[in-house]
Parts: C-alpha cells; structure tokens; sequence
C-alpha cells in the first residue's frame, strides 16, 4: 500500500483528530496550562506541609511519593475532560450532525476522538513531571509500567468521557460528571495517601476504586512499591478500558442521542 492510499483510506479519522487535537491546542492556556499550574500548587502546598512529617515508603520523600500520583490524576481528568466537553459542546451548538454526516464509521469516530483524549492526558502529564523535576529528581524503576498506565489510564477516561458525551444533553449533567464522579473518585485513590494507612473497611472501599488501581500502578512504575500488585492493576485497567470501549462503540453504532 503506498502512502498516498494509506491517507486516502484514513483521511476522515486522520481529520477528525486533527479538528479535535486543534480544538484543545487553540487554547492551550486552559487546556493545559491551567491543570499543570493547579498539580504544581497541589505539589507545593502539600510538600511544604507534610514533608518531614509523612513517609509511605522507605526511602521515598513525601514530595516524591505525591508526584506521580498528582501526574496521573491529571492525565486521567483530562483525558476525560476532552472527549467528553467535545461531544457535549457539539451538541448543544447543533454543529454535531456535520461530523455525523460524513462517512466515517463508528469505529473511526471513536477513535479519532480517543486517540485527541489520550494525547491531550499525556501532555498534560508530561508538562507536570517537566515542572515537578524542579522540586525533586524522580528515579524511574520501570519505564514500560509508566507508559502502559499512561495510555490505557488515558484510554479508559478518554473512553468514559465519550460515553458521558453522548448520554449528557446539558453542560448542567456533564458538570454532574465531573462534580459527583471524576473528582471524588480522583481525590479518594491515594493521590495523596497510600491506602494501607485507612482503616480496615475503608481499605476494602479503596480497592472498589478504578482510579486507585491506575494511579497506584502507575507510582510503582517509578519508585517498584506499591499498595497491590501492578499486573493485577493492569488486568483490572486493561478490562475496563475493554468493557467501556465496547459499551461507547454499540452507542455509537446505534446513533443513541445522536441522531433524531
């Protein structure tokens, strides 16, 4: 296949991603900027407060220890976020149905706006290692857990995101999303915290949280500790990014709130 067939096969998904990397890009001040600047003050306040005073593990400062958790937190709301303040913008503005009347299929529309999700996440969560690296030297332990983690935390949310999209028909119930959902379950997966410092019964609440196994795999990628085992933390994010991906796609084969 040469590449001129290559763009030719793939020019509407390749589109649709650019429209949706430019969207996010044209306002890179809110898009990026402004949740890079929010991880960093989490980072400066928290670290200032219980540094010294806190340890989860042996031989990690606190400031260390709060880092990746913060990183990924912010990669996972935002890759929420883009996806799913899209669609829901789409639609209230109407201009939704031009994009549905182009021959993409539904495999394609999903992945054009996945894929703007996972690269928004990521370089949101590059740029706060990148400023983070001016409070402490991060050693990294595996490399390929951070990666993996990254793109399928990113993944699941992204893809969260797009269903929330689709069911939403008010910027009120998106609002509800983010209120009641994406932030607690962001706040109480040991961002912050390792769970093992909960009580009993709480512990057993944390592990109900799919955050926690995202962003606790994601923090043993750098430091080789964690609350639970990484490949179980993979398996878990791996099947959900699987069952959700299944659930957006028979959706959006189906036009639910799509089309009249």
């Amino acid at each position: 296949m040469t590449n001129n067939t290559f763009l030719g096969k793939y020019r509407g998904p390749w589109t649709l991603l650019k429209k949706e990397m430019l969207r996010f890009w044209r306002v890179a001040f809110q898009t990026v900027a402004a949740p890079v600047i929010t991880a960093l003050l989490y980072l400066l306040i928290f670290s200032h407060v219980l540094e010294g005073h806190v340890q989860v593990y042996d031989g990690v400062p606190y400031t260390a220890f709060l880092i990746p958790g913060l990183i990924m937190m912010s990669v996972l709301q935002n890759a929420f976020a883009n996806s799913s303040s899209s669609l829901i913008q789409s639609k209230v503005m109407g201009n939704l149905v031009f994009v549905l009347l182009t021959p993409l299929t539904h495999f394609e529309f999903f992945a054009a706006f996945l894929c703007a999700a996972i690269i928004r996440g990521l370089v949101v969560g590059l740029c706060i290692y990148l400023g983070a690296m001016w409070f402490v030297d991060l050693h990294v332990v595996h490399p390929w857990l951070i990666v993996a983690f990254a793109l399928l935390g990113s993944a699941v949310m992204g893809t969260f995101g797009i269903i929330a999209g689709i069911w939403a028909d008010r910027f009120d119930q998106m609002a509800a999303f983010q209120n009641f959902i994406i932030m607690p379950l962001s706040f109480l997966s040991g961002v912050f915290y390792s769970i093992h410092s909960l009580p009993p019964f709480w512990q057993k609440v944390s592990h109900l949280n799919p955050f926690f196994y995202m962003i606790d795999g994601f923090r043993y990628g750098f430091f080789g500790k964690g609350d639970i085992s990484p490949v179980i933390s993979l398996a878990i994010v791996g099947a959900s990014f699987i069952v959700l991906a299944l659930i957006t796609l028979k959706m959006l084969k189906s036009g639910y709130k799509l089309r009249a």
